[in-house]
């Protein structure tokens, strides 16, 4: 097993990684600047705010995108797995 084999199964499990993250954190971002715009504008300062429709987003995410994550993650571990044979024999 070589660096640069090691460097790539990293890097795939970085982007993979991004990938899954990526709609959670952006919609919790997006509710977060929305509901500070809508504090901003009614003068309401309850920090505790922004935690509800911060989960609700995040929940709906995780249950409307699990079918591509599903597939995507073993996707991966499947690619994982198939080049066990190629790093055992280049040993």
């Amino acid at each position: 097993m070589d660096n640069g084999f090691v460097i790539e199964v990293t890097n795939q499990a970085i982007k993979v990684t991004m990938m899954l993250a990526a709609p959670m954190l952006i919609g919790a971002l997006v509710v977060g600047i929305l509901v500070s715009l809508f504090q901003a504008v009614t003068q309401i300062n309850e920090q505790t705010l922004s935690f509800i429709p911060k989960i609700v987003v995040i929940v709906m995410a995780l249950v409307i995108l699990s079918p591509w994550m599903m597939e995507t993650m073993t996707s991966f571990t499947h690619d994982l797995y198939a080049n066990i044979p190629s790093v055992v024999m280049n040993k």
